[in-house]
């Protein structure tokens, strides 16, 4: 089914070339699209008519309407005003415009349809093959799978905007999986593929950043070869969206295989992380430490527990920093000095992350 803005577009285009005033009308003989004022929504008898009789064509009232197929069934009906022979002519060229669209949108609806059910694992083997044959879908082709989640706006269409930046890639598939997540599904180079893939990211993230102006995350799964294995790929790239949005925050893009210990923490079952946080912290939680304190930790793991560069980005003197050290150590036994110290603590913060962020999905 093409949307009514396109049709509108494509009526308002043929105006221009022909300066004949059209219409369109769906199955229901409502107005969908016109050149005319005030005419979408309205609803023409004549149209119901002329859908129910065996004509193809017909001119009633100084309009000539013309029947638009999908299958051998009516979809639409246009009419050309006038009654003219140039009109008829007019008139056959823009039914055989408007089923072309019809004829490639479905087909595009259809690719869409496949890939969907592909990402969800809703597909036997057997059909996957099947059905990728009859679409003209190649199989053994480098795919890597790309997770956007974009900020809710109904003033803009990003799968259309994601469509445009790989314009002429017939074999590149987008779709939405909601209001606010696409799927673009994109085929890669046998070369330097691994390099490519970031910087397709970054031109999505760009793009859509500069037209949103809103807070955009771009999630990378591994690249697959097998058309069944696009799923996987999907799936990576979701556990991906939601590592980054627990342990790297700051990060827009996000790739499945640079995800380091976020990936081995993230699935880690709750009992077990609470276990460990009580075995390191002593019964103690994160939030009892205050908000200077770990300011100060985390400035001293990005600067690989050097002392002297810490409190110099933090403009404290150094022995403020050992203080800030020492109250830690009182706290939890712990020297951050000590590098096995460091990583325990490094990940208990992470291991608390991941709670407080499952607590939150479970409300």
């Amino acid at each position: 089914m093409i949307s009514n803005q396109i049709l509108q577009n494509t009526i308002d285009g043929l105006k221009t070339i022909t300066r004949r005033d059209f219409f369109v009308t769906d199955i229901e003989a409502k107005v969908v699209a016109s050149t005319e004022q005030n005419q979408i929504g309205n609803y023409v008898s004549i149209v119901d008519d002329f859908i129910n009789s065996q004509a193809e064509s017909q001119a009633i009232q100084g309009y000539h309407y013309f029947k638009i197929f999908d299958d051998n069934t009516v979809e639409y009906v246009l009419s050309v005003k006038g009654v003219d022979e140039e009109v008829y002519r007019i008139g056959k060229m823009a039914t055989f415009q408007i089923q072309t669209l019809l004829v490639a949108y479905k087909e595009r609806y259809d690719k869409d349809n496949f890939i969907k059910n592909l990402l969800l694992d809703n597909l036997l083997l057997v059909d996957i093959y099947n059905r990728a044959k009859k679409l003209h879908i190649e199989n053994n082709v480098l795919r890597t799978v790309y997770l956007i989640e974009t900020q809710e706006d109904k003033d803009i269409n990003f799968v259309e905007i994601v469509r445009s930046i790989f314009p002429l890639k017939s074999r590149d598939f987008v779709t939405a999986v909601d209001e606010r997540n696409i799927i673009l599904v994109k085929e890669m180079v046998e070369k330097e593929y691994q390099q490519d893939k970031e910087k397709i990211a970054k031109m999505i993230f760009d793009t859509l950043s500069s037209e949103a102006m809103s807070n955009i995350s771009v999630a990378i799964g591994t690249t697959v070869k097998d058309l069944k294995d696009v799923s996987k790929s999907y799936k990576e790239a979701k556990m991906a969206l939601e590592v980054g949005k627990i342990f790297y925050s700051e990060k827009h893009i996000i790739s499945y295989d640079k995800l380091g210990i976020g990936r081995l923490i993230y699935q880690l079952p709750v009992p077990l992380c609470n276990m460990y946080i009580k075995e390191v912290l002593h019964g103690k939680s994160i939030d009892d430490f205050d908000e200077e304190i770990l300011t100060t930790v985390n400035k001293f793991f990005e600067n690989n527990l050097n002392v002297s560069e810490t409190s110099r980005q933090l403009y404290i003197h150094r022995n403020t920093l050992v203080y800030r050290l020492d109250k830690l150590q009182k706290m939890t036994g712990l020297d951050l000095r000590n590098f096995e110290d460091a990583i325990t603590f490094k990940i208990t913060l992470m291991v608390s992350k991941y709670m407080n962020y499952m607590e939150k999905m479970s409300y």
